[in-house]
């Protein structure tokens, strides 16, 4: 240790033993001068060549804990644009070796999904009364009592016994019903015309390439699986609700229709709806926006008008009528399409198509009322309307459509002096998206079923979702082949006419003091969840029909009271949002009824209102309605509370509709669609 003492002596050394010269570290030159010197001074008797060796490792440990407290980087030996050239050649490296490595890993699994051989190679058990079935009915027709597929294996046999489950359609509420559903409770059978459930909020993109068709469809069969449920490709034609059967038919191999049976313990309608022709004459010449075949049309259609138009003979007028586009409706369809077709010809078509083409083209939007998207805020409607204004799309209001001809469309526009005149507008193609009304179907059980039945555009349940006028909890509808009956007045009015007459009271003059009708208002609140928003101040409902103020309410003025609150509540929206919800509340229902029924059946209780016993009432939650309207978005969360926005709100709706699309399959293709967009463009094929 020598050398260090005279290290520090001769003030070389740190404050932490580290060989410094002017408060910098040494140099391992600057380190063997100094021991040189060091050596010199001192009689060499006294420093042996073993305490020099150990001195040197001292001092070079301490120099390299001097750079690593200093900070700075240790000597390189080569240029940092050379060790960056180092370090991107391994990051391009390792990716092409993980890439690699991805797709072979990939091919394998691809390989490991095709099968050389049969998985059953033996006799494959099938019931003999599923494939002769028994005759029957009212009509005498077979019986659906076992499904060829009950025994494919075992955990569709544990199915067989259990309650029979039919629901009709396949669709947003029977959807949610399947995804929700407690396998383990019932033998579901799904009877749908179509082996596919279509995500109808993105249907508009698809009728101009945005979407593939096949991005907006996933296979009932795949859905099912969950719930080992089983499927029948079929139409419903009738119901006979005294022998629970559901009459079905279908176009056989040879041509001809054949009709059967299924029977039910509970059945589930949601068939959905129509588009509204309100009488409207010539909509032969229409296109409709419902399904997948619609949007392949449409697609169609609008490229076909394109190719015509750029046609050396085809004359300026005509090139005109055929670019001439008009929607008749201004709901979030309507608007939506509208948007989505100025997209593609703002973006795609001067790509692809003579640019003469974008100076011919018009869109039309035709609405009957006084704003587009009229069931939304008033600020939105605005909005839409200015962002419509500023690209050229025609939005022509209080209009009325009398007829459509091949050629042109008739309609009626009041104008702002209250006058009405008729126009014509030149037309190559017309979207009719002008609401929804009842299947035949639905028409045809509503007839069935007589004056309980009063509503003429959807078939009416009860807040349970029961059908009025079938047998208690056997029959519920949802969906927009439904509405939900608000009749606050006539039941609250029998509840408390029955409560009289076992009091011993005549109704006509029954008096309810103010904790009566508190009493009242919780009845309205369980059997009316709708009804809450109406019934939050009871004192100053109490004290405005309280006519002659006599603290006490008679039995017309309650009902006068009732009847408000009756015309304030409205019907539930026919979107997809609601049906979703109706979907799931009866899913978790008819699994608690399930699990119920042991209970209910040793106490001997099967009859009656069970499922007000075991469940509460149906309460829709609005959670807000959304539409696209050309590279910008709007957002409608009711109460007033509203966005819109351009880019990023697209990015938002997307995102939205990303999250509720039905499988990780469909939001993959979804995300390939949007990117190829990005890239390429839109599809511009006819099919």
């Amino acid at each position: 240790m020598l050398g260090c003492r005279v290290a520090r002596h001769a003030g070389l050394l740190g404050p932490h033993g580290a060989a410094s010269m002017a408060g910098r570290p040494l140099g391992l030159s600057q380190t063997r001068s100094l021991f040189t010197r060091t050596s010199r001074s001192q009689p060499i008797a006294q420093q042996s060549q073993e305490s020099v060796r150990r001195t040197w490792k001292l001092f070079a440990l301490r120099q390299a804990s001097a750079r690593q407290l200093s900070g700075r980087p240790l000597p390189q030996s080569r240029s940092s644009l050379l060790n960056f050239g180092y370090r991107a050649a391994a990051w391009f490296g390792s990716s092409i070796v993980i890439f690699g490595i991805g797709v072979v890993g990939f091919f394998l699994y691809d390989a490991s999904t095709y099968k050389t051989h049969h998985s059953n190679d033996g006799d494959i058990a099938v019931s003999k009364v599923a494939l002769n079935p028994r005759r029957g009915g009212p009509k005498n027709l077979p019986i659906l009592e076992v499904c060829i597929d009950d025994d494919d294996n075992d955990e569709m046999r544990k199915q067989k016994d259990k309650p029979k489950l039919v629901i009709l359609g396949g669709g947003w509420g029977g959807v949610a019903m399947l995804k929700e559903l407690n396998p383990d409770d019932y033998h579901v059978t799904v009877v749908s015309p179509a082996n596919y459930f279509l995500f109808t909020p993105m249907l508009p993109s698809a009728t101009v390439g945005t979407l593939e068709l096949k991005s907006l469809v996933e296979p009932i069969r795949n859905i099912m699986q969950r719930v080992k449920g089983h499927f029948v490709r079929a139409c419903a034609e009738d119901v006979d609700f005294s022998s629970r059967l559901v009459e079905v038919s279908q176009i056989g191999s040879d041509g001809k229709e054949t009709r059967f049976y299924i029977p039910y313990d509970k059945l589930v309608i949601a068939v959905g709806s129509v588009t509204n022709p309100h009488g409207v004459r010539g909509l032969e010449n229409c296109h409709f926006l419902k399904d997948i075949d619609d949007a392949r049309k449409i697609r169609n259609k609008v490229i076909e008008n394109l190719e015509l138009a750029c046609l050396p003979t085809t004359s300026d007028e005509e090139r005109k009528r055929l670019l001439s586009f008009v929607v008749s409706g201004g709901g979030p369809t309507g608007v939506e399409f509208a948007a989505e077709l100025f997209d593609l010809l703002n973006e795609d078509l001067t790509l692809h198509f003579p640019r003469l083409l974008r100076n011919e083209i018009s869109v039309h939007v035709i609405q009957s009322r006084d704003h587009i998207l009229n069931t939304y805020d008033e600020a939105v409607s605005k909005y839409a309307e200015e962002r419509f204004a500023r690209d050229q799309v025609d939005v022509l209001t209080n209009s009325r459509v009398s007829e459509v001809l091949p050629d042109r469309i008739v309609f009626t526009q009041k104008g702002p002096d209250g006058k009405t005149v008729t126009k014509e507008l030149p037309m190559g193609f017309c979207l009719w998206s002008t609401g929804v009304s009842q299947t035949q179907f639905a028409q045809r059980l509503s007839k069935k079923l007589g004056d309980v039945q009063t509503n003429r555009h959807a078939l009416e349940t009860d807040t349970h979702l029961r059908l009025n006028g079938t047998p208690l909890g056997d029959v519920y509808a949802i969906g927009d082949c439904s509405t939900v009956q608000n009749n606050v007045a006539d039941h609250i009015v029998a509840f408390l006419r029955n409560l009289a007459w076992k009091r011993g009271k005549d109704p006509e003059n029954l008096e309810l003091h103010f904790s009566d009708w508190r009493n009242v208002a919780e009845q309205v609140k369980k059997r009316f969840p709708q009804a809450v928003g109406h019934l939050k101040r009871l004192d100053k409902l109490f004290a405005e029909y309280d006519k002659d103020q006599s603290g006490t309410l008679d039995f017309g003025e309650l009902r006068e009271l009732l009847k408000q609150i009756d015309n304030k509540l409205t019907s539930l929206p026919a979107t997809a949002q609601r049906a979703h919800q109706q979907g799931q509340y009866l899913a978790h229902k008819l699994s608690r009824l399930a699990r119920a029924a042991p209970g209910l059946k040793a106490n001997d209780i099967l009859e009656g209102d069970l499922d007000a016993a075991v469940y509460k009432a149906f309460e829709y939650k609005h959670l807000g309605s959304l539409a696209y309207i050309g590279n910008s978005a709007v957002f409608d969360w009711g109460d007033g509370w509203n966005l819109t926005g351009g880019l990023w709100a697209v990015y938002a709706w997307r995102s939205i509709y990303f999250a509720q699309s039905v499988s990780l399959r469909t939001r993959i293709l979804l995300a390939m669609d949007w990117a190829k967009r990005g890239m390429f463009g839109r599809d511009l094929m006819c099919y």
